[in-house]
């Protein structure tokens, strides 16, 4: 999308779409001892997300041929149309019911051409899993990443069961909200335009197209 009608700014582009945030697409994990303790569902939900990853990264393919195993691990680690819909904030009450389902799938596809595109930057990044805390309704799982050349980051990933199911709700990424980031992103390129959420499809459409 042209920058001046982008979702997405730049500089947030790391957080942009949900498991394109850098502790999502990691070829190595190191559990600590006090993590293997304190494992419950929570901490167990981060290791598979990232040990299926880690498999999607060092196996055969482009990025076009690992997006299907990419959305696999989306559709069932990930809460997708829960965040959709929170990172469209107020406009997604004056959407109709055929916007509201154009958004919702090119939220999914744009987050899987952002995942896809950037498994192949996060060869030799190893996050180690620290503590599972819980936290209101939610349980968060904190998190060290590094990634060569980079100062660690700390990542905290929270997961809850909104729908019934443990899934992944956000990440945060040394104090940054994933979710809330998108949020910020999306509310402003509405403001841009009047908070026509047609314009919004239609530049997520063309986003779409350009990365098919």
């Amino acid at each position: 999308m042209p920058t001046e009608t982008s979702p997405h700014t730049s500089r947030r582009a790391l957080l942009g779409g949900l498991m394109a945030a850098p502790a999502l697409a990691l070829p190595m994990l190191a559990i600590t001892p006090t993590a293997h303790a304190q494992a419950g569902g929570a901490m167990a939900l981060v290791k598979s997300v990232v040990d299926q990853l880690l498999t999607i990264v060092n196996g055969p393919g482009n990025a076009a041929e690992k997006r299907p195993r990419v959305r696999q691990v989306l559709n069932t680690s990930v809460d997708v149309d829960n965040i959709g819909r929170f990172c469209l904030g107020r406009f997604w009450n004056t959407a109709s019911p055929d916007q509201q389902r154009a958004y919702l799938e090119l939220y999914r596809s744009v987050l899987e051409n952002n995942v896809s595109a950037r498994l192949g930057e996060y060869v030799g990044v190893k996050i180690t899993l620290l503590r599972a805390q819980p936290r209101d309704d939610t349980e968060i799982v904190s998190s060290t990443v590094e990634r060569p050349n980079n100062a660690p980051a700390h990542v905290d990933w929270i997961v809850g069961k909104p729908s019934g199911s443990l899934k992944i709700l956000d990440l945060v990424a040394e104090g940054t909200s994933m979710r809330l980031t998108q949020r910020s992103d999306y509310g402003a390129f509405l403001s841009r335009n009047g908070g026509n959420v047609q314009a919004l499809i239609d530049a997520m459409r063309q986003q779409v197209s350009r990365n098919a």
